[in-house]
């Protein structure tokens, strides 16, 4: 039946790596045909060179004509070959090339996804208006901050006269305020008055004032 109808066949494709990898294998064996070919050029040649002319030499010759000529098919294959693999090599360099640049196009459309969702949730009119906002508080603090940094002057209409004067009573009330506390200092008015009834003399007055100190 599957040679009547056909069957899916599960051979894996070959591929760009595996047919470079052949190509490269035949010319390996193309190189070791042609390096015995020449071996043996080499030794018929050396052996032409020693001989006269005569059958002998012509057969030998005859022999090296037909090494010769298979040398230069196996080049032909050799150089056929190796350009293939060449452009084998460039075909996979472009596909390896064209993934890089697929794996970053994608990147780049995932992050300008992410970009747009982000940034597109932001007003930029309400980022200016808070800016401009900002800006007005700050040349407010600023005004605040130049109001109470003024110096008060003094009024041009006090008269110095006048201020001469409540110096000068202030002094007084200063120097009021001293002696009345230095009056206090002085002997208790009950200990200046009286004596008590079991002192047989009063006492004297710088003793009382030790006794207080």
């Amino acid at each position: 039946m599957n040679r009547l109808f056909g069957s899916k066949s599960t051979t894996p494709k070959p591929t760009l790596t595996s047919a470079i990898s052949n190509v490269d294998t035949h010319i390996e064996s193309l190189d070791v045909k042609l390096a015995k070919l020449n071996a043996e050029l080499q030794t018929h040649q050396a052996r032409l060179s020693k001989m006269r002319d005569g059958p002998g030499k012509s057969a030998i010759k005859a022999k090296a004509l037909k090494i010769l000529q298979r040398r230069k098919m196996y080049e032909s294959q050799r150089d056929q070959l190796q350009q293939q693999s060449w452009n084998m090599e460039q075909a996979d360099m472009m596909t390896s090339n064209l993934k890089n640049v697929m794996t970053t196009v994608d990147a780049m459309k995932t992050t300008n996804k992410t970009l747009k969702q982000q940034y597109g949730k932001i007003n930029i009119d309400k980022i200016e208006r808070m800016q401009d906002e900002m800006a007005d508080l700050m040349e407010v603090g600023n005004e605040i901050q130049e109001s109470l940094g003024r110096a008060y002057d003094v009024p041009e209409d006090v008269d110095e006269a006048e201020l001469d004067a409540e110096l000068e009573a202030l002094g007084e009330e200063a120097e009021f305020e001293m002696g009345g506390a230095a009056g206090e200092s002085e002997l208790p008015a009950f200990m200046r008055d009286e004596v008590p009834t079991f002192v047989d003399e009063p006492p004297e007055a710088g003793k009382v004032k030790e006794a207080a100190g």
